[in-house]
């Protein structure tokens, strides 16, 4: 703890002050003979007192007021707090695995649920993008900070299902072309190599959150290529794996189409049938351990939702000094509070 106005912790010396002045007082009085006409009464107040009740209000006004000088001082504490220039992508998958019911509502309803708990846990000056991927990848929102203007693109991401396949590495490599963009561009060295962005981890002025629930299938880039490209831009991958292993898509559900919403027609494609659908934990993960991120296996929408809003509470922050002086002129009138009500409540009283 550090503090604005360290000098005004010498305001704490009140408080030996006060302690000494009370004793003088107690000594004082004990000097003079106490008259009263009912003897027998004035025992009966004193037999019923306990020392401790007196002591406890003593402390509590003691403490009020140690915070209250403490509060003057304007108390600083270090912690993440939000970064002005710091951007996440957001990347979801939108592939046709994603209408599977293995996580409820469906996997892809759950991650818009999860997208959402991420813009309600994140700082207003964040600036949020999302991409969404199938086959091909589509920047639903650009960098921003208006968080409502993802929250209209992520609910129309039913719209943009795609059955042609899982382009992970595109995805990736689409995400670190857009957080260089909107973060600025890497300077490159004097042996001609990037720098990479610093520092890593949750205070890194950009980050990619990737979610997924299948294997790749298409692409022009590997799922590692892209890990290798947020490498060397020095851009976090937190990667999230959606779905069980013996999740199923039951292609009855589609028809109109291979690229259409959800129908009642014969089938998907002319197929039907249920088709295995079990997510890729092992590329996720090394994906995450490649570039400095964390992975997450999601089996259902608790876990999901609360990996989103833990990712939400500490991406796009860097360590700073915040004020606590409120906090604590807070804490101190409640003890003052607190030992007026005690000595009120304790102190002796006539039958």
């Amino acid at each position: 703890m550090s503090f604005g106005n360290p000098l005004l912790l010498l305001t704490l010396l009140v408080i030996p002050l006060v302690v000494g002045l009370y004793l003088l007082a107690q000594r004082r009085r004990a000097r003079y003979a106490v008259t009263f006409t009912n003897i027998d009464v004035l025992a009966s107040v004193v037999g019923r007192s306990r020392p401790w009740r007196r002591w406890l209000a003593a402390t509590a006004f003691l403490l009020a007021l140690a915070a209250l000088c403490v509060g003057v001082a304007r108390p600083q504490v270090t912690k993440l707090v939000p970064s002005q220039q710091a951007t996440v992508i957001l990347v979801v998958d939108i592939s046709g695995s994603m209408q599977a019911t293995d996580v409820k509502p469906s996997r892809l309803g759950a991650a818009q649920r999860a997208v959402k708990v991420f813009l309600d846990h994140a700082p207003k000056q964040l600036r949020i993008a999302l991409i969404a991927f199938a086959g091909e990848v589509v920047v639903a929102a650009p960098p921003t900070t208006d968080h409502d203007l993802v929250r209209q693109a992520d609910d129309s991401l039913t719209q943009l299902l795609d059955f042609r396949g899982t382009a992970i590495g595109d995805a990736l490599a689409a995400a670190v072309k857009l957080a260089q963009q909107a973060v600025g561009p890497t300077k490159p060295s004097s042996s001609g190599q990037t720098i990479a962005f610093h520092p890593r981890g949750p205070q890194s002025p950009a980050s990619i959150v990737l979610l997924s629930d299948g294997h790749q299938t298409r692409g022009t880039y590997q799922p590692l290529d892209g890990a290798s490209m947020a490498k060397a831009a020095g851009i976090p991958v937190y990667t999230v794996a959606l779905g069980t292993p013996n999740g199923v898509l039951d292609m009855n559900r589609f028809g109109g189409g291979p690229f259409g919403p959800p129908g009642n027609g014969p089938g998907f494609g002319g197929f039907g049938g249920s088709i295995p659908v079990p997510p890729d934990p092992a590329t996720l993960r090394a994906i995450a351990s490649i570039t400095g991120g964390k992975f997450v296996e999601a089996r259902n929408a608790k876990t999901l939702n609360s990996s989103y809003a833990r990712l939400g509470s500490r991406l796009g922050r860097k360590p700073g000094k915040s004020e606590i002086t409120n906090e604590v002129v807070l804490a101190g009138a409640l003890l003052l509070l607190g030992a007026l009500g005690l000595s009120a409540l304790w102190s002796p009283r006539m039958p």
